[in-house]
């Protein structure tokens, strides 16, 4: 029979992190006496190779050359350990981020944060509760705006984001709660853990969030932003502005932009009014022109169609949200989501609005506290926003945070916790493989992993041991190509022979981490 081996690697990685001695600590000073740690480990290595339920994944114990817990009578204990990692998990990702700085060079400077939710397969959002003080404590799963679209219970999920690429930590907030309500809480929670480094940094966000509240919690904490800002829903000035082609650094073609600085005032909820500058940058990008006229070629078609011949066409009800700006509100009827009569249409669609808009095609705006940062940093700076974009979707795919089997509080951001350690331990597997093979990097692309964390999932469950005889086994898959890269990348040389117990044992030892 053969069994997995590819925890010792894992297990390599959360030693760097130094999470097993805080464990040890913790356990040690509450009395814990079941194996908390191996629970943390079981969990965090089946999200990774095998994702399952809780009860399933400590099920998976057996299926590791040697078990993860060494007594299986411990089994339901996993339910204890979700409520250690709850009380602790601010602990954890302090020591975490303690690791990232000393062994892996972390910077945060600059702090990419963005919101994603997950939905759970119940009817009915859960209650809030009425603590005996009198004050509410909220429950986690409600009904809110689902990214996948369903009309579903969500949890809201805001993840922190170093400038390697690295999950900081996450934060849990019912799903009813707006994007840009998330981010105070978030950073109050988690900034300690990063400010040790930094005195300053700047967050990173989109428009959705990096408003409002966002912005007076930035101006009013000493802290420094940079986000996107609509443009079809800008001022009538601003829209002028971005419109006007001077003032304009062209570049090529199918590139341009300008800046320039604006005195902007805020208040705090405190009645306190803050006055500040910020940096406006606009530009055009060509391949972002193109990209808005395939998402609204159809819409665009319609149109187009309309006013070539507005007395025979006729728009259904499914076709009025995508028309409904552009209608003159003081016409418009929308009580019914019946089918409009072209004779009613063609005197209230607003021309000059659909003109003005596809005027705007390919204009992006930034806007940043940050007044003496270069343009090209700022632009620089917020592209790579879209890598916290892929971290929703390891965890979302790769490692299956969703669905998620556990029902309470407690539970719920226990699970997260462990998805994202689990998720920071696959992104330092894919920049420890960036690190050693530079070469099979495509410099064309934006981010570019030379191994994608579905490829990693499947090489690393081949990767196991086959028992021969009483005494010696032998390793398999070792050539697969995924595989081999892997253990290359770690330092892991693996010769043609059989080994004793004690010799795979010394592999862990041997591996290398330069990260």
């Amino acid at each position: 029979y053969s069994r997995l081996i590819s925890n010792h690697l894992l297990e390599k990685i959360l030693e760097e992190l130094d999470i097993s001695q805080l464990i040890r600590t913790y356990k040690n000073a509450y009395h814990v006496g079941y194996d908390v740690y191996g629970f943390i480990k079981l969990l965090v290595f089946g999200r990774i190779l095998n994702p399952a339920s809780k009860w399933s994944t400590v099920k998976q114990n057996s299926d590791y050359t040697t078990p993860i817990l060494k007594e299986s009578k411990q089994d339901f204990n996993v339910y204890k350990a979700l409520d250690f990692i709850y009380a602790h998990r601010g602990a954890i990702f302090n020591r975490i981020n303690t690791s990232m700085v000393k062994n892996f060079h972390r910077t945060t400077q600059k702090i990419y944060y963005d919101v994603t939710n997950f939905f759970f397969e119940i009817d009915e959002a859960d209650q809030d509760l009425v603590l005996p003080d009198g004050s509410i404590d909220s429950a986690l799963r409600q009904k809110g705006v689902c990214k996948e679209e369903r009309k579903l219970p969500i949890v809201q999920m805001g993840l922190l984001m170093d400038e390697q690429g690295i999950p900081i930590s996450v934060e849990c907030f019912p799903g009813n709660t707006l994007d840009h309500l998330t981010l105070a809480t978030a950073f109050s929670n988690s900034v300690d853990s990063v400010k040790t480094q930094e005195s300053r940094f700047i967050y990173v966000c989109d428009k959705g969030i990096g408003k409002g509240e966002a912005i007076v919690y930035a101006i009013s904490h000493g802290i420094g932003y940079l986000t996107s800002r609509t443009v079809r829903g800008a001022s009538k000035d601003e829209k002028a502005w971005i419109a006007d082609p001077e003032g304009y650094k062209v570049l090529s073609d199918n590139y341009k932009y300008k800046t320039k600085i604006v005195k902007k005032k805020t208040t705090t909820p405190e009645g306190v009014t803050l006055e500040y500058s910020e940096k406006v940058l606009t530009y055009w990008s060509k391949k972002y022109y193109d990209r808005e006229i395939a998402e609204r070629s159809s819409f665009y078609e319609f149109v187009q169609e309309y006013l070539k011949n507005p007395t025979s066409f006729r728009i259904n009800a499914t076709q009025i949200p995508a028309v409904k700006k552009y209608l003159k509100k003081s016409v418009v009827n929308l009580k019914t989501g019946e089918i409009l009569k072209t004779s009613d249409l063609s005197s209230i669609l607003d021309v000059e609005k659909l003109k003005q808009d596809y005027e705007l095609m390919g204009y992006y705006t930034l806007a940043t506290s940050e007044i003496h940062m270069s343009d090209q940093e700022i632009i620089g700076t917020y592209g790579n926003l879209v890598e916290i974009e892929e971290q929703f979707h390891i965890m979302k795919s790769t490692l299956d945070t969703r669905p998620i089997y556990v029902r309470t509080k407690e539970h719920i951001i226990a699970h997260l916790t462990l998805c994202t350690v689990a998720l920071i331990v696959m992104r330092l597997i894919q920049k420890q493989i960036n690190a050693k093979h530079p070469e099979q990097i495509d410099n064309d692309l934006l981010f570019c992993n030379v191994l994608s964390a579905d490829r990693i999932q499947a090489a690393l469950n081949k990767w196991k041991l086959e028992k021969i005889g009483d005494t010696y086994y032998r390793f398999c898959d070792t050539d697969d190509p995924d595989l081999a890269l892997i253990l290359d990348s770690f330092g892991v040389k693996i010769p043609r022979k059989c080994f004793k117990i004690s010799e795979v044992k010394q592999l862990k030892t041997k591996m290398e981490m330069s990260v």
